[in-house]
């Protein structure tokens, strides 16, 4: 399954400029999910993020996961209509740098669920240029 900017804001409560998942490229609703972002130099975060040196800062790569993660739960239907609240990111680690203009590729499978609490872990990685850029384990309730 696919999705565009549109079809993602039918899914996650998300709204530019805090929407930071471009497509969804491949989904199997609760199992495993392939998103991507675009990273538009125009985004006011990089007039302080560096002036000089600009790179994506590590909180929007934790939040493209998150986001990503959110779709992954949210497109199924016990999930559907719910709102995701971010409970934590573990194991995270940043590899590469993420530049503005730079199309990044995250993917998210899910790891752990514990139902009768609507908690869910999933496992995330970031590519850029095919190389790993970061990676983590995001944890959600949805409410």
């Amino acid at each position: 399954m696919k999705m565009n900017q549109k079809e993602i804001e039918r899914v996650i409560p998300h709204r530019p400029p805090m929407l930071l998942v471009t497509t969804v490229e491949d989904l199997v609703p609760g199992e495993r999910i392939v998103s991507t972002f675009y990273v538009d130099p125009s985004r006011d975060i990089f007039k302080g993020h560096f002036p000089n040196e600009p790179v994506l800062p590590g909180v929007y790569s934790v939040e493209c996961m998150a986001q990503t993660a959110d779709i992954l739960l949210l497109s199924t239907e016990r999930y559907a209509g719910k709102t995701p609240l971010f409970l934590g990111i573990n194991n995270v680690r940043f590899l590469k740098k993420i530049l503005p203009g730079d199309t990044i590729e995250i993917r998210a499978k899910m790891t752990a669920e514990r139902a009768e609490k609507a908690i869910a872990t999933c496992s995330a990685e970031i590519y850029n240029h095919g190389e790993l850029a970061a990676t983590g384990d995001v944890s959600l309730a949805m409410r």
